[in-house]
């Protein structure tokens, strides 16, 4: 039988627990940050200058939140007050990381952070009627960066990088879905049409990498990922017209064809980024969990594929021990899929 959702709950506390234990520390020593190691063992002892993941550290935030929300949820307002600061620091040691400023060269790295901090933010506003400033900076800064990183090359659509060269759905999904959060409907649904014309696969219902413009012609990167699926689906849902609701119902199901494993869970992606692909997805099939305008059917598919995914992670053995991921991704993203457990609604 599958843990029910204040087990997952209580499997989400360990989670967070261990990640913070293992990985998490002050950046240099300086009072007020934290930040993630990329391993353990670290390798070196930190410097502004040694190895670090942007994005990774984007999504451990967002597990943050994840944690702060779900502790508000269950009356426990101290420890939603701790995640909270543990949040503000981890922002605060993220801009210092990267030389005290938020923008990046990769404009996904910029959407995931943004989109983080949206909800850093709103986790400060639920907690204590107060927006967490920095927040709102990272949010500001990062929002005006995706605007210019969109131009009517190919029709539309946002670049991967600074180079642009490249305009893919990883930079794409999520900067559509930071527009629709913060108001900016018409934006949201300007990429989201633009993914659904350039980079939707009809023969499988899931979206494709990414497309290079060349003098030949549109160049379509063809792998798909299942990461790539998942802020696609929240923005349909936050778009809200019974079109987008519609096409977020076909695409739980085409997850559940193309990306399900034989023992109904989802499938896990290999390498340090690879492994927090299957976390992002469990995030946003969680939020199709709850969104009562889809069918019936659809919500059941998308907490199944949570719930069996998690159940999977759970079964693995000593999850939360010292043995645990070596990765920060890696550990991230077991939070993050316990998180999701945890918000499924119950039978």
């Amino acid at each position: 039988m599958a843990p029910s959702g204040g087990q997952w709950a209580e499997r989400a506390a360990r989670t967070a627990l261990n990640v913070h234990a293992r990985f998490g520390h002050r950046l240099m020593g300086v009072p007020g940050t934290w930040i993630g190691a990329v391993s353990v063992p670290a390798t070196q002892d930190p410097t502004p200058w040694s190895e670090w993941h942007y994005w990774w550290q984007a999504h451990y935030l967002d597990a943050v939140v994840d944690a702060g929300l779900r502790e508000l949820g269950s009356g426990s307002r101290a420890s939603a007050a701790l995640s909270l600061a543990r949040g503000r620091a981890l922002l605060r040691g993220i801009m210092v990381r990267n030389f005290g400023r938020f923008p990046n060269y990769f404009y996904d790295d910029m959407a995931w952070l943004a989109l983080a901090a949206d909800r850093l933010n709103g986790l400060s506003l639920a907690l204590s009627g107060r927006p967490c400033l920095l927040a709102g900076v990272a949010s500001s800064t990062l929002t005006a960066q995706l605007g210019r990183a969109r131009d009517g090359v190919l029709g539309g659509g946002i670049y991967w990088s600074r180079k642009r060269d490249y305009k893919n759905t990883p930079a794409n999904g999520p900067a559509a879905l930071h527009f629709a959060r913060t108001g900016n409907l018409d934006l949201a649904r300007a990429i989201s049409d633009w993914l659904r014309t350039e980079l939707f696969d009809a023969g499988s219902g899931l979206y494709l990498d990414g497309v290079h413009p060349t003098p030949r012609g549109p160049e379509v990167e063809r792998t798909i990922y299942t990461y790539n699926q998942g802020p696609i689906l929240a923005t349909l849902l936050e778009l809200d017209h019974p079109q987008y609701v519609s096409q977020a119902a076909e695409l739980v199901a085409a997850v559940e064809r193309g990306l399900a494993t034989a023992a109904g869970g989802l499938r896990l992606e290999p390498g340090g980024d690879g492994s927090l692909f299957t976390g992002i997805l469990c995030r946003y099939l969680a939020v199709a969990a709850r969104d009562l305008r889809l069918p019936e059917g659809s919500r059941t598919t998308a907490a199944r594929l949570v719930a069996l995914t998690a159940a999977g992670l759970a079964g693995e053995p000593d999850p939360e021990g010292a043995s645990g991921p070596a990765l920060l991704s890696a550990a991230v993203q077991r939070w993050t899929i316990f998180e999701a457990a945890a918000t499924l609604p119950t039978a």
